[in-house]
């Protein structure tokens, strides 16, 4: 092999390997942005959910979890359950991962094997996604009223106190 195609054939193979090469058409991009909530954002989410709540008497715990997945904000009012606590961050988890509501999703997997048996996922009204743009941000899960509808009305509440921030920040 000639030595200028030897050095042209190295370069090529650096710039591959760095991840510094022309991308064919329709390759990824190397580096994306990802948008993620603020801690008072979230946080502005999980007070509103527990204020929507104690306005209709009840007392609940609240989840907000990130795009990932993990807890951001975790509130628990003070005469609600420990158990809702977990019930709350599996509703947040569920609703971010399916990007919808929890009681949407209440009879979809309804099978022996079906998704609804994985860890972390629960099929129970009280979970809504938090999306900007149409993009999915996090979820927040709400847990401890006397039915699902209570739960998702806070958790709603929660979400529709920054959605127009959050729809202002996207741009």
């Amino acid at each position: 092999m000639r030595p200028t195609l030897a050095r042209s054939l190295a370069f090529m193979s650096v710039l591959a390997v760095s991840g510094t090469a022309v991308a064919a058409e329709g390759d990824q991009p190397v580096m994306i942005e990802v948008k993620r909530l603020s801690m008072d954002t979230a946080l502005t989410v999980a007070k509103t959910a527990i204020e929507a709540c104690r306005e209709q008497g009840v007392q609940v715990a609240v989840t907000v979890v990130d795009r990932g997945g993990h807890p951001q904000v975790v509130l628990r009012d003070v005469l609600a359950m420990d158990l809702a606590l977990e019930v709350s961050y599996r509703k947040a988890y569920t609703a971010m991962t399916f990007t919808s509501k929890t009681s949407s999703l209440e009879d979809r997997f309804t099978g022996p094997f079906s998704v609804g048996k994985l860890d972390n996922v629960l099929l129970s009204a009280g979970g809504v996604p938090i999306q900007a743009s149409g993009e999915t941000v996090g979820g927040v899960g709400v847990s401890g009223a006397p039915s699902g509808d209570i739960d998702e009305s806070c958790a709603v509440a929660g979400v529709a106190a920054v959605e127009m921030d959050l729809e202002m920040a996207s741009f």
